[in-house]
Order: C-alpha cells, then structure tokens, then sequence
C-alpha cells in the first residue's frame, strides 16, 4: 500500500506538470475574461498601487462607470441611497411627516401631513426648524439630503426638534415619535363639473392599483360619467400598477404590453375583463415629462382604441429594468428588456452606449425644434403600427397623442422667464405665505382663497421683491406677462396654504388641455374611429383581401386528399 501511495502522487505530480505546461495558455485566456480581469485588476491596485486606497470607495465610484456604458436607464444606487430611491414607490416611509422647503439655509416646515407624528406633536406649517436633538441646524449643513437623514428614521424613534414660530421670540421644543408615513401616488381626485371626474396619478407605485380603485369609487358616488387621467409629467415606475389599472378599462383579451429580451422570453400581459370601467368615455393626458409605466397606460388605451390621448409626445422610455440587491445594501437596476405596445411598437427612443449627455438633452433639442408648438414639428423615427381599429401609430420615440395641445407662449415675455427659472417667483410667494398665514388661515378652500389673493396687488408686491433680490423691474413686460405672473404666485400660495389637489384644481381652471378633453366628451368623441381617408382604404384592402383568402381556400380544399 505504501508503494502504491508513492506511485500514485509521483503519477500525479508528472500529470499536473503535463497539463501546466501544455495548457497554461488557455488558463491565462480564461483569467483575462471581463470580469476576471476587472477582479484581478482591483486585487493588483490594492495590492501594489503606490499609497493606500478606500476600494469600497474606488468600487462605488466605478460601477455607476461600467452602467452607464450600457442604456440610459441602468444604474447603481448606493445602499445609503436606496432608501430614498424607493420610498415613493413603496407608497410610505419612516419619519416625523412634514414636507419641507429649505430657505436661507434653514428647514421651512411648507406642509404638516394630516395625522401623522409632527401634527400630533404640535409643528404647524410655516414654522422653522433651527435645532434636530439638541444641535443647532441652520446654515451650510443644511441641505435636503442632511435633513432627511435627520428627521428620517425607524418607527418609534425619537427626535426632538426646536422650531422657531412666526411672531414668537423664544422657539418651541418638540419631541416627535416617528412613525410610518403613507405617500398618496394620486395627488387629486374631483369632479370637473357635473359628469366629468378628474385624476391625478404622480407615479406608479405599490399601493398605485388601490389608491385608483378608491378614487375612481369617490368619484362614481358623485355622479361621474366621464373620466379625465392625467399623466402629465408622470415620470412611471412599477409596470404591474400600469397593468392593474388599464385592466380596469379594457374588454376582455386585450393586450396591455408585452416584454421581450435576450434572456427573457416574450411574455404576453392580457386584460381579463373583470374591470368595472369597460365602457365609461376617458381622455388619458400625457407630456414630454410622461414615461415608462404612463406610456404603457397610454399606449394601452391608445393601440386598443379605448380612449383619447391629449397633449404632447411622451418621453420614450421603453427599456425594462429589474432590481438586483447586493449583500450590503446596495442595488442596481439593470435593463433587462423592452416593452411593446400592443400594435407591436417599442416607444424607446434612440440613444447611443455610453453618451448619455446626447440622451438628456433630448427635450431641450424637441423644445428647440418647435415640437412643444408646433403638431408638424414632431418627427417619427420608428416605422408605422396600427390600432385595432386600422389607425396608424408610430414607434421609436415616444406616444404621439391623437390630439395635439401647444405649450401657451402667450404672454411668456424675457422678465417672466427669470423670474420663474430663477426662483423668485417661488420664494416670493413661500414669504408671502409665511408672513400672512394668520389672514389666510380661516380659508379653507380655493373658492374662499383665491378672491383674497386677487385683492392683495401681488404682481406689484413681486416685481418690488424681485428688484430688491436683482431682478431688474420692467413694467412693460411686467404687464405683457401679468396673467402669467398671477396665475403662477396663487397657484404657489393656494399650494402652500391648502394641499396639492388645491394646486391642481386651481391649475386646471384654464388648462388648454383639460379644456380640450372637455371638448371631446361634449361632442361624443372619446372612443376613437378611423379617419375617413384611412375608412377608404381599409375598405378596398378588406374587399381584397377577401377575395385573395377565397381563392386561396378553394385552391387549399382542392389539394385535400382522403
């Protein structure tokens, strides 16, 4: 046994020499594979680089890197980011429940939620956080990412929080007991006017498919009999919420999108004809800020011909992404896929591995072009699709609305768009609303608000405030713009006093696009039908081929043997 032994470690030693040194080539190719060479060349850097080297930091730094070489839309997110990155589609968060603004280098409290932990404590919108646990919070430190991480936290944690409350000079001291807080994906829900209901859907989340079903239930007990979604600036989110929701709308067996990628195979998304809204007249609006998961809602209606889309050309994202956790937190979302409409077209637009600048700068290269003006102005890159009924869509860029509404240049003037864009107009009417919310307290609703607000001489009142913070005051174009001007300070100050769907309500007063919508409900037309020129030649293509699938069928029963 012992010889045998020998033998056999001899005869091993001699193989492993043999295969070494006849094969080492090919071990050396293996090894310089991608990711072998990516490994070894972290191990050689930390190993020999010349001084020492964070590699958790050199990673973080290099991934986004290696991503971004791929689409537009595949990223890494850090593990102290993710939080963040998912919270609103998760529908809810751990913390004190404010919405905030930062002013001056201090936290602003803008809105206190409805029942949740600061409310219960006693913060009030309007008042100013200075200390977070005893340690002063005011100055450069401030920024949103440092006051989340403060008042942030797991549920039933505490932080004390010192705030200084207008017209008192000693601030008040809080002790808030954090808590989880529900995020509302749906910002406004009401009725138009007496059959026309409205919804505002910001993204599609978790709790997205739930919150719709309960708006469109509020709505149906006030009478609704049309129904207006808007989409506009929807940035998307999950795919299955847009599923669940155009299954509310559509006839049995319709397809809603399907997916379809190198290693994934196609997958199919069917209607199952257990909405409850199947037949109800609705209007979807989209903009250049509508993408992914709104331009699968869109495209649904669209391709199936259940409804009308008003407004301007989607975004055009088509790439699906999946999230990938690793060990320490961190995530990518990586795409694995593209989605198609049901008429089969992918509304991705063009982009090119690795120039993303080209990619961001899409809008601003539409807006140049004329496109957010003019209808002609679009242009169709992909090739052309039909609708279940035979009207002609286009793929590669976007969803192109059945009816195109302008962006309003009337009354944009040189003063306005610096004012705006500055943030003036915002900061302006935060002041305002902070120095007179006494007044404003006792109303409650945009109908009791808005005749204070046109009392109060607040174009005049701004143009003083701009000059005082560098904005040169230009009463000629102060007046060209005055209706802008007015509409953009009460909207932010209706906003800051009551909520959002006060926002949005009072938004859409004269919005050109709901105005639009409401338009194609009086006249019955919310339920597409082929252009006439189109009717004409489907008809001569329908006789056609009819008479060619005749033919072909006596020639097939000719050739049937027994």
């Amino acid at each position: 046994m012992p010889l045998m032994l020998a033998i056999s470690v001899v005869l091993g030693i001699l193989l492993g020499s043999f295969y070494a040194n006849h094969f080492s080539g090919n071990r050396l190719n293996i090894i310089n594979t991608g990711s072998n060479r990516l490994n070894n060349l972290l191990r050689i850097i930390d190993d020999q680089y010349v001084d020492s080297v964070n590699m958790n930091d050199l990673v973080e730094k290099a991934l986004p890197q290696i991503l971004s070489e791929l689409d537009p839309h595949s990223v890494y997110i850090s593990a102290k980011d993710v939080q963040s990155a998912t919270d609103d589609l998760r529908g809810s968060f751990s913390g004190v429940g404010i919405e905030f603004v930062i002013r001056n280098d201090t936290v602003r409290v803008q809105n206190v939620i409805s029942g949740g932990p600061a409310e219960q404590a006693g913060v009030i919108a309007g008042d100013k956080i200075i200390s977070v646990d005893d340690k002063p919070f005011v100055g450069e430190e401030v920024t949103n990412e440092e006051a989340m991480h403060k008042l942030k936290g797991p549920r039933g944690t505490k932080v004390k929080v010192g705030v200084m409350r207008y017209g008192q000079k000693q601030p008040k001291i809080f002790t808030i007991t954090r808590d989880d807080i529900y995020t509302s994906s749906i910002s406004a829900t009401y009725m138009i006017d007496n059959k026309t209901g409205y919804i505002k859907i910001k993204n599609f989340g978790d709790n997205t498919y739930g919150e719709m079903i309960s708006s469109l239930a509020m709505l149906g007990q006030e009478g609704v009999r049309n129904l207006i979604i808007d989409l506009r600036d929807n940035v998307g989110g999950y795919m299955a919420s847009a599923i669940q929701i155009a299954d509310e709308f559509l006839p049995k067996n319709r397809r809603i999108v399907y997916t379809e990628g190198r290693k994934q195979p196609r997958q199919d998304f069917m209607s199952t004809g257990r909405g409850t809204y199947q037949d109800i007249p609705l209007v979807v609006l989209i903009n250049e800020g509508s993408a992914s998961a709104s331009e699968i809602f869109a495209g649904a209606i669209q391709d199936n011909d259940r409804g009308t889309v008003i407004g301007r050309r989607s975004f055009g994202k088509g790439l699906v992404q999946q999230q990938i956790e690793f060990p320490d937190g961190s995530m990518i979302r990586l795409t694995v896929a593209r989605y198609f409409t049901p008429s089969g077209r992918c509304i991705q637009k063009h982009y090119t591995d690795g120039k993303d600048k080209e990619y961001e700068e899409d809008l601003l290269i539409r807006y140049q072009h004329g496109e957010f003006f003019s209808e002609d102005s679009i242009k169709h890159t992909g090739p052309a699709y039909h609708t279940r009924i035979g009207r002609t869509v286009y793929g590669g860029g976007g969803i192109t609305p059945d009816i195109f509404v302008p962006e309003d240049t009337i009354g944009i003037t040189s003063y306005y768009k610096e004012a705006a864009m500055s943030g003036l107009i915002l900061q302006f009417a935060f002041d305002y609303t902070d120095d007179n919310r006494e007044k404003m307290k006792s109303l409650t609703t945009t109908q009791q608000l808005l005749p204070f607000l046109k009392r109060q001489g607040l174009v005049e009142k701004f143009a003083d405030y701009a000059e005082k913070h560098g904005l040169q005051r230009r009463n000629l174009l102060i007046q060209k713009s005055r209706t802008l001007l007015e509409r953009y300070i009460y909207s932010r100050i209706i906003y800051n006093m009551l909520d959002e769907q006060a926002w949005m309500e009072y938004l859409n007063i004269d919005d050109p696009a709901i105005l639009r919508s409401l338009d194609v409900f009086d006249r019955g037309a919310s339920f597409p039908e082929l252009p006439k020129e189109e009717q004409q030649k489907k008809s001569k293509k329908v006789a056609i081929n009819s008479n060619a699938y005749y033919d072909k069928n006596i020639y097939k029963t000719n050739l049937v043997k027994a």
